[in-house]
């Protein structure tokens, strides 16, 4: 069942502004793996755990290091979480999270779903 959804989008050209002016953003904002990648591929990143903090419906318990954005084996997104941030994940109840994001003519956009499973209780009521 999904509990939540999340999307944020980020201006290429703020955002290169933004770690320009303020060289420690990187540091805050994204673990060491993610540091090094061009500022296109960041931006996708922080757009992903921005709409992660959405789907969850706020930011209580979640920590930008605790969040990493990971590749599979064929290039899709998937998050590491960690710290309190897995904890609030799992406080939540959710047990799946998808993510996609893109980049193109000058933004980066993700796009969050969170999922718990169902619960399986069926309610019965007779018949008379």
């Amino acid at each position: 069942m999904i509990v939540g959804i999340g999307v944020d989008l980020v201006d290429l050209a703020r955002f290169e502004r933004a770690v320009d002016r303020t060289p420690r953003l990187r540091e805050r904002l994204f673990a060491e793996s993610e540091r090094m990648l061009p500022l296109r591929s960041l931006a996708g990143r922080y757009a992903a755990k921005e709409a992660l903090i959405k789907a969850l419906g706020g930011s209580d318990g979640v920590r930008w290091l605790d969040i990493v954005v990971d590749k599979t084996d064929d290039g899709g997104p998937f998050f590491t979480l960690s710290g309190t941030t897995a904890e609030a994940v799992a406080a939540r109840g959710i047990t799946g999270l998808h993510v996609t994001m893109s980049h193109d003519g000058g933004a980066a956009i993700a796009f969050v779903v969170a999922e718990k499973v169902a619960d399986q209780t069926v309610i019965r009521g007779d018949r008379t």
